[in-house]
């Protein structure tokens, strides 16, 4: 996109005749009722200092932009190129938003520092009229993209710590734990008693079995002389 500078019009009696573009790679212009021309510069050490910088500066935030996005790509966690290892796709993530964080000052340094040289020649009075220079629409998109890769990387750098703070809150389980078993105890035969039948029924004692066995024992005096108690064992 060639409109980064754009030629200003300027002066009260001026005709224009002809638009002229200059952007990283090559200048254009375009006159009335005739299609845009555009022609790559002749050399490149001819260009201005910030033109020059631009290039390679725009060059590697393409490049760390588009690295970022694949690695944070194989860091999310809808993913699972990284299975079962969160602190790994926790520092994929931190690259990635470090990588997009890189990419967004690649591209705001070299829109603002054309941007100042634009508004500095503009208002010099020692630069004619014909030589003044607006600024362009790609300067514009340069500042927005710059704001989105700033928000996509604090984005990611963001979701690394918040999965960060998910893990800490898990609790860890030892599965070598000493388990202790204790053996049954067998079954003790208890005492019962048999009581001889009187006139009011008295209440019947049901055998029990306890895992103890029992020191006591539970008589009750018989009304008749010739009935004797009978004690029984299981």
């Amino acid at each position: 996109m060639p409109m980064w500078r754009v030629t200003a019009f300027i002066g009260e009696n001026i005709i224009v005749f002809e638009t002229r573009f200059e952007g990283l790679w090559m200048n254009c212009y375009r006159q009335a009722d005739i299609r845009m021309q555009c022609k790559v510069y002749d050399s490149l050490l001819a260009l201005p200092p910030d033109l020059q910088a631009a290039r390679g500066l725009m060059c590697c935030a393409l490049a760390l932009g588009g690295i970022g996005l694949l690695i944070a790509m194989v860091g999310l966690q809808c993913t699972s190129c990284i299975q079962n290892n969160d602190r790994a796709k926790r520092m994929v993530l931190i690259i990635a938003g470090i990588l997009i964080l890189m990419a967004c000052l690649c591209v705001l340094i070299p829109v603002s520092w054309t941007g100042h040289v634009i508004i500095r020649d503009f208002y010099n009075p020692l630069v004619i009229d014909a030589q003044r220079r607006e600024l362009g629409e790609a300067l514009y998109i340069g500042w927005v993209s710059s704001a989105f890769f700033f928000a996509g990387g604090c984005m990611f750098l963001c979701c690394s710590l918040q999965s960060e703070d998910k893990v800490s809150e898990r609790y860890v389980y030892s599965r070598n734990s000493d388990y202790v078993t204790y053996p049954p105890q067998p079954l003790q035969p208890q005492r019962l008693v048999l009581l001889p039948q009187q006139q009011q029924q008295q209440p019947q004692f049901q055998p029990m079995l306890s895992r103890y066995p029992s020191t006591n024992s539970y008589s009750y005096p018989s009304t008749y002389p010739s009935v004797r108690s009978g004690v029984a064992y299981l």
